[in-house]
């Protein structure tokens, strides 16, 4: 039937995947995922319409988008890379005392700048984001980007974490047929 899977060149570990990502879906869900793969699989060449399944399990959802919309559906937070932050990190790990770094930035990008970064930067700390970053959202496109160039017509399913809960959403790639790639995509 279809495959659940991870796209890389080396094989991982499923006891660390926890349980099955298409468990508990209705038999409506796997008739619909049933369709979409195969959609998919006469589908041909990269686009941006490309679907990408979301799975709410405490609504028992299943939902389809295209990957063009997925950055409204789930918007990453990308708070952590504002240039005034990373330039600040940079220089820090280059060796510049943190004072002069932060002066530095300051001459840069502005106070007010700097401070309104890290100001919404320690603001979205305290907002659970469950792992959806601006960084694992463009490794999810390039990923896909990837597989389906290389001929291997697979679908994200991002399992969206329970609400309140720390738990990061989980990112499984499906696919109708072998070859079964794996990796984690964290």
């Amino acid at each position: 039937m279809w495959r659940t899977a991870l796209p890389t060149r080396e094989p991982m570990d499923e006891s660390k995947w926890g349980s099955d990502p298409l468990e508990g879906l209705t038999d409506i869900q796997r008739f619909g995922l049933k369709a979409v793969l195969s959609d998919v699989n006469a589908a041909e060449g990269w686009s941006w319409q490309r679907p990408v399944l979301l799975r709410n399990r405490c609504w028992m959802q299943l939902n389809q988008i295209q990957l063009d919309q997925l950055h409204r559906f789930l918007p990453p937070d990308g708070h952590a890379e504002a240039p005034e932050l990373v330039h600040y990190q940079t220089l820090v790990l280059e060796g510049i005392d943190p004072l002069v770094a932060q002066q530095s930035c300051w001459d840069e990008f502005g106070i007010d700048d700097c401070q309104r970064a890290l100001q919404t930067f320690w603001i979205s700390q305290e907002r659970p984001n469950h792992g959806w970053t601006a960084q694992r959202y463009r490794t999810l496109v390039s990923l896909y980007r990837d597989c389906i160039e290389r001929g291997i017509n697979t679908i994200p399913m991002l399992v969206l974490a329970r609400q309140g809960s720390c738990e990061p959403h989980q990112l499984h790639w499906l696919t109708a047929s072998p070859p079964v790639m794996r990796h984690t995509c964290a």
